[in-house]
């Protein structure tokens, strides 16, 4: 029986915000349009129209920047452009090190839930070896849904077989937090490393010391 004194057994985690930088925000694209001589407005206005498709895996990375990017002749190439994008990602090394003790203590199952196109996300779960402490990883990308779409959190409890009790799941978006409590999900609104691993041992997650 499911009681709210069930122990967490199971952590969703947010990607990009949380373990890594973002992959492809504004600042990121803002960056991008000085580098390539772009117009930026043009280029985010393109965006917008076309990422969300890019995100749940429905096009290709290169079939994106032709929409965005390489709609005219450009003095630079494809592989110039994604080699830039790719640069962007860094780690946050003190998060990915409390996500590490914190399996490694309490045996916890780790899931990505995370909205990425399917290049950015393979390109940094294996730049970053994600894959080391993460169990499996419900990007848009694979599953055709973006967050908010409910669906997300219902697949990654169906795929980790655990109760919405026995989960805690960590985002730098408040909606997105709030979305899975609607679901019976307890959730943490990362800010920085302090406050979320306060709150996490609020949960009874405390790391080695």
């Amino acid at each position: 029986m499911i009681s709210s004194s069930t122990p967490i057994t199971t952590l969703f985690l947010d990607i990009g915000g949380v373990l890594l930088t973002n992959g492809w925000d504004q600042d990121i694209r803002k960056r991008a349009a000085d580098k390539f001589n772009l117009n930026y407005e043009e280029m985010n206005e393109r965006h917008h129209l076309t990422f969300d498709t890019y995100e749940e895996g429905k096009i290709s990375l290169d079939t994106y920047l032709n929409r965005v990017v390489f709609f005219q002749e450009r003095s630079f190439s494809h592989d110039e452009f994604k080699a830039f994008m790719y640069s962007q990602s860094q780690p946050f090394p003190e998060m990915i090190k409390l996500m590490r003790q914190l399996k490694a203590k309490y045996n916890l199952e780790i899931a990505a839930v995370s909205n990425e196109g399917r290049e950015l996300t393979v390109h940094r779960v294996q730049q970053y070896k994600l894959g080391a402490f993460i169990d499996f990883f419900i990007s848009s990308c694979f599953v055709h849904y973006r967050k908010p779409d409910e669906d997300m959190y219902r697949i990654a409890l169906d795929i980790a077989q655990v109760h919405p009790k026995q989960v805690v799941y960590i985002d730098d978006r408040s909606m997105f937090v709030e979305v899975a409590h609607g679901l019976g999900i307890e959730g943490i609104v990362h800010t920085t490393l302090e406050t979320t691993q306060k709150a996490l041992e609020g949960f009874g997650l405390v790391p080695a010391d």
